[in-house]
């Protein structure tokens, strides 16, 4: 296992960020998008791997986001960064929170997002 990742939410308003993380020698893009999945706002975070679809699957992560006494966990594979972040939004291959969950998460008056995703990387055997 590489490197815990932790990293908090951005306002409704912000559309995309970016974090880059360095693990097992290589490059990881944790990617954070807000958008509207029909007419419900969602926010999305899936991790790529800077390097081809077949390198990409020589390790797994996972995503983790909670708050209330409750978790939600995303586990899967990275996607290359061949795959634009469009198509994999387009996919749902990643953690996505519903705005209402993401406020439920925060606490309190459902007025203020105060969500932290955490998350692990490791290399497949």
């Amino acid at each position: 296992m590489c490197k815990a990742i932790d990293w908090h939410c951005l306002p409704f308003s912000i559309s995309q960020h970016d974090q880059v993380f360095n693990c097992f020698g290589r490059q990881f893009c944790l990617h954070f998008e807000t958008f509207l999945l029909g007419t419900s706002p969602v926010y999305m975070a899936f991790l790529r791997f800077m390097g081809t679809e077949d390198e990409a699957r020589e390790y797994s992560y996972s995503l983790e986001v909670g708050g209330n006494g409750r978790k939600l966990t995303w586990q899967g594979v990275p996607r290359s960064i061949q795959d634009s972040h469009q198509k994999v939004r387009d996919s749902q291959d990643g953690l996505i929170i519903h705005r209402n969950l993401a406020l439920f998460f925060s606490g309190g008056e459902r007025q203020e997002l105060k969500l932290k995703v955490s998350g692990r990387i490791w290399k497949e055997q």
